[in-house]
């Protein structure tokens, strides 16, 4: 906001009387309430209608439905469109985006069903073209990094970018510095230029003179999850189809997530157990075989969905 970077409109507010007045001068709806401190995720309400803002002001300051988090909120504007993940290398002064991706939050085929950390990504992500890459470098990379240096705070390393292409233009959802799970699954593989060389650069203040160069290729990774999650699942289920943790075929990368040995047997230990990445000419054949590798691996109660990467073909 004090940097004009483009992002939902919003207020802060510590006073449950002055956020219901805020709410009640409001016209656009739907209206976003957020729990201002962790909330691991949950703390977050959006809003149909007046009634239903005061009421998620009520239950998060008043009632403190997420504890202590809730001492402070959020209000602000609900944005919508196509969502872009950006990683990109900084060496404080120089931003240099990677490939772009698109994440599959939701649980279940469709978009339904509750958020996780990922259920799969393809990368590069259609929406994100040419020019709203442009736009991007412009409105938000640039000022994001210029604008840490301003508050003597300089960057160096991975910044990811969590961005939507709302009919107002490229706005941000959220920023994180680090390599974000599952995207980093499908922009690394990308890379054509030394992974070190570039993180040498990024420390060193050398960006500027260092080639990153990423092919043409597409990827997609299909997440194989443990049933129930990201509520209650189990642990322990032996998983089938591996070799030394890979496919003895090739063909597709297998990512660890939540996985362990118990008595030499690779077994299931987390949410997420394994994120199965397949690099190909086109995303049409990436995503084909990405679940072709993924169909070769099983566990007891195993959770994928079936349509990752349909919604950027359907795009394309």
């Amino acid at each position: 906001k004090k940097y004009g970077i483009p992002t939902a409109a919003y207020e802060t507010f510590a006073d449950a009387g002055e956020a219901a007045a805020y709410v009640r001068a409001n016209r656009k709806y739907p209206l976003v309430v957020k729990a201002d401190g962790l909330a691991l995720g949950k703390g977050v309400l959006i809003c149909e209608d007046e009634a239903a803002a005061l009421a998620a002001v009520k239950s998060i300051m008043e009632d403190r439905q997420f504890g202590a988090s809730g001492s402070r909120i959020v209000i602000e504007e609900f944005l919508t469109g196509p969502e872009v993940s950006v990683l990109s290398f900084t060496d404080g002064k120089t931003v240099v985006p990677m490939v772009s991706s698109m994440d599959h939050k939701r649980a279940l085929d469709g978009d339904r069903g509750l958020n996780t950390g990922g259920m799969g990504t393809i990368a590069p992500n259609p929406y994100y073209t040419p020019q709203i890459a442009q736009v991007c470098m412009e409105t938000i990379f640039k000022p994001t990094v210029a604008a840490m240096k301003a508050e003597g705070r300089p960057f160096k390393g991975c910044l990811y970018f969590g961005l939507m292409l709302t009919p107002d233009g490229p706005k941000v959802i959220e920023y994180n510095c680090r390599f974000g799970d599952p995207e980093t699954q499908v922009v690394l593989p990308l890379l054509e230029s030394d992974l070190l060389a570039v993180m040498q650069a990024a420390t060193n203040g050398t960006l500027a003179q260092t080639e990153v160069k990423f092919s043409g290729q597409s990827a997609a990774c299909v997440v194989l999850a443990s049933g129930g999650y990201p509520q209650h699942y189990e642990k322990g289920k032996p998983i089938t189809g591996l070799a030394d943790g890979q496919l003895p075929g090739g063909g597709a990368t297998v990512y660890h997530a939540g996985t362990a040995l118990a008595d030499n047997v690779l077994v299931t230990s987390g949410g997420r157990v394994l994120g199965v990445t397949a690099v190909a000419d086109s995303l049409f054949d990436a995503v084909a075989a990405a679940y072709g590798a993924a169909d070769q691996i099983g566990f007891e109660g195993l959770h994928r969905r079936s349509d990752i990467g349909q919604k950027a073909l359907a795009a394309l």
